[in-house]
């Protein structure tokens, strides 16, 4: 018998929208929408949050607001929809235009920074910045950033001050977050206190030259026009009161100053719809702050709450497992996901042996999926970090199955990461010039002509068989000692130690120069470890190369033989990045108390919300099959092997909602079924008298 799921009651809110809506009007909403929807849509004025869930028809339920608001009489050029890309923007014009014969094309949509920009040049001058002002990407406000360091004197390598970059992502979250450039350094980065307040007075003369060249970077468009508005009367007046209604999507990544923009242009007349999810709230890092869309009817008073909570992407048993993993947050509003499709199969816990298991299995399960029809681009490996797929990296790559890599670098592609393999690569040919150069530019002192002239030596000693790595030429007194370092290193990885003591020789040399050239080389730490336990995995220095060498994205486009030439690659992504996406099948790998929640986000409740929200959007992003794995004992460099735990956010989870999976390994030749991979729990047996599954060679 087939399941069924009983719907929620009508709302209150939406019985009484479909009942007044008026009898002329061209869309039939009510056909059109679901009841939440409708009632969310076709709401009155004032302030109204709707709180969105994963896969509820968000984008859609705005695009027939805008219709409507049309529709009913609002003058289309008197709305402001703000998004936060162009694309969403134009997306929702295009399809509310389509509803209405083009009528929604005047509505003022874009996103927060277009919308500034607007505003500033018509009254910018108010509060100084003159009409023609200058908008700096990224990169050119770095590039200020690192004049006007240069003009205070705090370049010096000595004092181990941060570089442009560093310091420009420091006094954008001071910006965006509304605190002080300390209470950042306090927070994110520890390892600058001792420059707090020089790089407090560094932010004072950066706004002042942007200020006195009339310069305007992204964070100013959004700090200046809340400036404006907050201390000119007039002007807020003016610009709030040539709207009627302010629309904002996913309202639950706004940062503080864009919070106070949509209060600011909702003034006047007090009609400002926001849609969002708190439990998608995941850009903590960007600057956004999951208590605005918490404070809303705080922030607006007489706001309603309206929730969309029909889920049109995922199967009930996906999504019953994510409404329980959500129950445990402290601050949220409380809803309950459902749709009306039936059946499904229940989520899959994986506790693999270790990580070598774990790439096998999702290796497994991707090919047998495929081969049950669906493409590898609608399979999704989803984890908290990127360094997590290391391993998978390696074993996709050796399998010759084709993936893409969705944010963050795939471990190879690191220029720290590039730094160590050079090493590797000279001690493994003396001629690879290319992993010389990159080798040799590391040494302070040595420039293009140097490393020219070392090139030339070793040449001329290849020629003539004799040692090519000894660099026993007459080096310049300024980098000698550091040539004869990289020459004893070299020695020491052609000494037929094995390959992990190798990299632990290398990690050692390499890392004054890797703490001297990133002055970030705290985030980009983990992939050096990654580096490490990947080496562990292979005989030879040969053989890690050899996988480097091969660029799995690149596959696909190669004269390879078998099923995978030209398709669309399976995705890799972490967590953040595929937030708004959804796939068929989706495995969450290193389910790990440390790793999800990450164990440097733990100081706070509010950082480990975050971090079950972010487990929360990874479990929603799958609409057929799911699975979850994680190694059972790990591989750490210096520490040896241990033991692990699933994370806090599951080890709770009943049975009924998140089943667990045996793996075996298999003996008989035959490979597992992957496309069905639930099996035993523990050792004896399989659910209902099922054999245990196994994992293939």
């Amino acid at each position: 018998m087939a399941r069924r799921f009983v719907l929620p009651a009508r709302t209150p809110e939406a019985s009484a929208a479909s009942g007044a809506l008026r009898a002329d009007l061209q869309i039939d909403y009510a056909a059109e929408l679901n009841p939440q929807q409708l009632a969310a849509a076709t709401a009155s004025g004032g302030p109204t949050l709707i709180v969105a869930g994963a896969g509820t028809g968000k984008t859609r339920t705005l695009v027939y607001r805008v219709a409507y608001l049309v529709e009913t009489g609002v003058e289309p050029d008197r709305i402001a929809l703000l998004t936060f890309t162009r694309r969403a923007a134009r997306e929702m014009l295009v399809r509310a235009s389509g509803l209405l014969d083009g009528r929604c094309e005047r509505v003022r949509g874009g996103t927060f920074h277009a919308f500034c920009v607007e505003v500033l040049r018509q009254h910018g001058e108010a509060i100084g910045l003159p009409r023609r002002f200058t908008i700096l990407d990224q990169a050119d406000a770095a590039d200020v950033i690192d004049l006007v360091r240069t003009e205070k004197g705090l370049d010096s390598r000595e004092r181990r001050f941060p570089k442009k970059r560093s310091l420009q992502r420091i006094l954008s979250s001071a910006a965006n977050r509304g605190m002080s450039v300390q209470e950042v350094i306090e927070e994110e980065h520890p390892h600058y206190a001792r420059h707090a307040d020089a790089i407090a007075e560094l932010g004072d003369a950066f706004q002042a030259t942007k200020r006195r060249y009339g310069l305007a970077d992204y964070d100013d468009l959004l700090g200046l026009t809340a400036q404006l508005l907050a201390t000119q009367e007039a002007i807020r007046k003016q610009v709030s009161g040539r709207l009627t209604h302010v629309l904002v999507d996913e309202y639950q990544d706004v940062n503080h100053v864009q919070a106070d923009l949509v209060r600011l242009l909702a003034s006047e007349h007090g009609n400002v719809t926001v849609v969002g999810d708190d439990a998608q709230s995941i850009y903590r890092f960007r600057g956004a702050d999951v208590g605005h869309i918490l404070a809303f009817p705080e922030r607006f008073p007489g706001a309603r709450v309206l929730k969309l909570e029909e889920n049109y992407r995922s199967t009930q048993p996906i999504l019953t497992l994510a409404n329980h993993v959500l129950e445990g947050a402290r601050e949220k509003y409380e809803k309950r996901l459902f749709t009306r499709k039936e059946g499904g199969e229940t989520p899959g816990l994986v506790p693999c042996p270790d990580e070598e298991w774990q790439s096998r299995f999702v290796c497994e399960l991707v090919l047998g999926t495929r081969e049950a029809g669906v493409p590898l681009a609608r399979q999704a490996v989803l984890f908290r970090a990127s360094w997590c797929s290391y391993a998978l990296e390696a074993e996709l790559t050796r399998r010759q199955i084709p993936f893409v890599k969705v944010g963050g670098l795939k471990l190879a592609e690191a220029a720290h990461v590039k730094d160590m393999v050079a090493h590797l690569r000279v001690a493994e040919n003396a001629a690879d010039a290319v992993a010389w150069n990159r080798a040799l530019l590391l040494l302070e002192g040595v420039g293009p002509r140097t490393v020219r002239k070392v090139l030339d030596w070793i040449g001329a000693q290849e020629a003539s068989g004799a040692d090519a790595y000894g660099l026993a030429f007459g080096a310049d007194a300024r980098y000698a000692d550091s040539v004869r370092a990289l020459a004893a290193l070299l020695a020491d990885l052609r000494d037929g130690r094995p390959l992990a003591d190798q990299v632990d020789r290398l990690l050692a040399y390499y890392r004054p120069h890797f703490e001297r050239i990133y002055d970030d080389w705290g985030r980009r730490e983990p992939d050096l470890d990654g580096l490490a336990d990947l080496a562990a995995r292979y005989e030879t220095r040969a053989d890690l190369l050899e996988s480097f060498a091969l660029d799995p994205v690149d596959l696909s486009q190669e004269d390879v033989e078998g099923a995978y030439r030209d398709e669309p690659p399976l995705v890799l992504s972490t967590i953040h990045s595929a937030k708004g996406l959804e796939f068929d099948t989706v495995v969450l790998i290193d389910a790990l108390d440390g790793v999800l929640p990450n164990e440097y986000a733990v100081k706070t409740q509010a950082e480990l919300d975050e971090e079950r929200r972010l487990l929360y959007v990874a479990l929603t992003r799958a609409e057929r099959e799911l699975y979850v794995s994680y190694p059972a004992s790990r591989w750490r460099r210096g520490s040896g092997g241990f033991l692990t735990r699933v994370s806090r956010f599951l080890e709770d989870t009943p049975e009924a909602l998140l089943e667990r999976v045996a793996l075996v390994e298999e003996t008989s030749g035959s490979a597992l079924p992957p496309a069905d991979a639930r099996g035993a729990i523990g050792a004896g047996g399989g659910k209902g008298g099922e054999t245990p599954k196994r994992l293939g060679p």
